[in-house]
């Protein structure tokens, strides 16, 4: 079976999308699931590698906890078992808009 974001999680994470979006920081989304992670990858732009991604890893919770936001080099900017305090790291973070 699949691993997939519920729907209240998948709520809280598409209120920090739309305000991304509303403010020019982010333009488009795509959602993978699997056996192990579910994933939600933003883009400033469509044809680019994702500028964050935040996945669910059910394994993991036990330990560091299912949520995680990971940058576009790799680095995993937090981290733990609540979505609502992970999904924080987009509060603190200063963005800017490249110009085309």
């Amino acid at each position: 079976m699949d691993v997939c974001f519920d729907r209240r999680e998948l709520g809280r994470i598409l209120n920090v999308y739309g305000n991304m979006v509303a403010n020019g920081h982010w333009r488009d989304y795509a959602i993978a699931h699997g056996p192990e992670q579910a994933t939600f990858a933003v883009f400033q732009r469509a044809a680019e590698s994702p500028l964050f991604r935040i996945t669910k890893t059910p394994k993991l919770d036990r330990k560091q906890g299912a949520f995680q936001v990971v940058s576009r080099d790799g680095r995993v900017l937090k981290r733990g078992h609540d979505l609502d305090a992970v999904l924080r790291v987009f509060d603190s973070r200063r963005f800017s808009v490249v110009d085309d």
